[in-house]
């Protein structure tokens, strides 16, 4: 599918990584918010790794959540994954595309620039 965006922009030291959502290495969506939250944060840790930044670069999170139930085991995972202090953070309720369970946005600083 052609959609019409940029997978990370920069503006200076900061950048902005568009929505990810929890596709496997194989472009498969799994079932499961666990799944889709930890292939989610590795897509994202694989984005900035690019950029030579990790998750300490993050400054700020947008979370989707399509079921507002799934918030804890969502939290665990999301907690799991960033140093503290962790970053500033939204949560919202939301229909996402393409049957995924979760969507996250980032806001990252390169720290070298």
């Amino acid at each position: 599918m052609n959609i019409p965006l940029s997978k990370i922009r920069r503006d200076g030291a900061t950048l902005y990584l568009s929505g990810e959502l929890g596709f496997d290495a194989d472009g498969k969506l799994p079932k499961g918010i666990r799944a889709q939250t930890e292939n989610c944060i590795a897509n994202i840790k694989a984005t900035l790794a690019k950029e030579g930044l990790d998750m300490s670069d993050v400054l700020s999170c947008t979370c989707y959540l399509t079921d507002a139930g799934d918030f804890p085991v969502f939290n665990e995972v999301y907690a799991a994954a960033f140093p503290q202090p962790y970053p500033a953070r939204t949560t919202v309720g939301v229909f996402l595309m393409l049957d995924a369970e979760v969507e996250i946005t980032v806001i990252a600083r390169d720290r070298n620039q």
